[in-house]
C-alpha cells in the first residue's frame, strides 16, 4: 500500500504563483487513499478519552463522520453562518482578504464534554481557533485537534498553542 503522501496531488502556482496547492480530492477519489486517510487520522486519537467529534465544514465532515461512526461517538458539525436551523453560537475570524463566521448549535456540546476536532488541513488556523472558542463557550473541553495535512509555513499551529494538535502529513512550506 502507498503512503498517504503519495495520494496527495500537488498543484504548482495555484491559486497564485509561488503557491503549491495540496489537493485532498485526490485522496478522496481513491478507495485505498480514503481508507488510509481516515485510519491515519483515527490512529492519532489512540489513547485519547473523548465524548464528541466536531468537524468543520466541509472536509472536516468527510473525515470526522467516519471516525465518529467507527468509535461510536456523536458528530457535531461546524457550519458557515446561516446554514444551521436551530439556535446557534457563532464566532467570526479574519481571513487573508476579509472575514468569515462559523456556527454550531447551542445544544450540540454539553458542559464538561471532552471534544476532538477534525479537519482536513491546518493553514492559518482561524477556522479551528473559532471552533475551539465555540466549544469552550458551550462548556466543552477540547482534548485533541487532528488534521490530515499541515502547511507549517503558515504557522496555524501557533494559533492553537496550549492544545494537543497533531497532523498526519506536514508540509514545511505554504
Amino acid at each position: 500500500m502507498k503512503k498517504i503522501e503519495e495520494y496527495v496531488r500537488s498543484i504548482p502556482d495555484f491559486p497564485e504563483p509561488g503557491i503549491i496547492f495540496r489537493d485532498v480530492t485526490s485522496i478522496l477519489q481513491d478507495a485505498d487513499g480514503l481508507k488510509l486517510a481516515i485510519d491515519s487520522l483515527q490512529k492519532l486519537l489512540d489513547g485519547v478519552e473523548f465524548d464528541v467529534v466536531v468537524g468543520t465544514e466541509s472536509r472536516g465532515f468527510i473525515f470526522g463522520v467516519p471516525i465518529a461512526y467507527n468509535l461510536h461517538k456523536p458528530f457535531v458539525p461546524v457550519r458557515k453562518k446561516g446554514k444551521l436551523p436551530c439556535a446557534t453560537v457563532s464566532k467570526s475570524y479574519d481571513l487573508e482578504y476579509g472575514s468569515a463566521t462559523v456556527e454550531m448549535h447551542k445544544d450540540s456540546i454539553k458542559p464538561g464534554q471532552k471534544v476532538v476536532i477534525v479537519d482536513d488541513l491546518i493553514a492559518t488556523g482561524g477556522t479551528v481557533e473559532a471552533s475551539i472558542a465555540m466549544v469552550e463557550e458551550l462548556g466543552g473541553e477540547v482534548v485533541k485537534v487532528v488534521f490530515l495535512m499541515e502547511l507549517a509555513g503558515l504557522k496555524g499551529r501557533e494559533r492553537l498553542k496550549g492544545y494537543d494538535v497533531a497532523s498526519v502529513i506536514r508540509y514545511e512550506g505554504k
